[in-house]
């Protein structure tokens, strides 16, 4: 079974994520950012104990399916700029829809409407901040 989880960023935060399905008594097959696969499904104690964990560490178990797009948005960004040591110069719109197998247009409009900024806009933040990273660093 596939869970989707919202705000992981980090590195740390695929462990924070790997230690809340562990404390919950789920077997975990695999953990990236916004995803975990476990094994068999949650029944509702477990899943009551994950959500409890999972919120306290910051995150959100996410079950609808607008949601989850924008998530994959969210870490498909993340992942494509600090995944690299220099700002990746793409095609936003190619690498999301390639990546999430939806049409941009689509992707867009739903990002625009859930989180009040466009994915352009989101994307460009989240290169200031990886600059800001590596000049501080530099």
């Amino acid at each position: 079974m596939k869970l989707y989880i919202k705000n992981m960023v980090c590195p740390r935060c695929i462990a924070a994520v790997r230690e809340a399905l562990a404390h919950a008594g789920v077997e975990v097959m695999s953990v990236t950012l916004g995803e975990a696969e476990i094994v068999g499904d949650l029944d509702a104690e477990r899943k009551r104990t994950l959500v409890a964990r999972l919120e306290k560490s910051g995150f959100e178990l996410l079950e609808d399916r607008r949601s989850r797009i924008i998530s994959s948005v969210k870490n498909g960004i993340v992942e494509l700029i600090y995944s690299h040591e220099v700002v990746p110069d793409v095609i936003l719109s190619e690498y999301l829809s390639d990546r999430l197998h939806l049409d941009y247009k689509y992707i867009s409009t739903l990002f625009s409407e859930t989180e009040g900024r466009s994915v352009e806009k989101y994307f460009i933040a989240q290169k200031i901040e990886r600059v800001k990273e590596l000049l501080i660093y530099d």
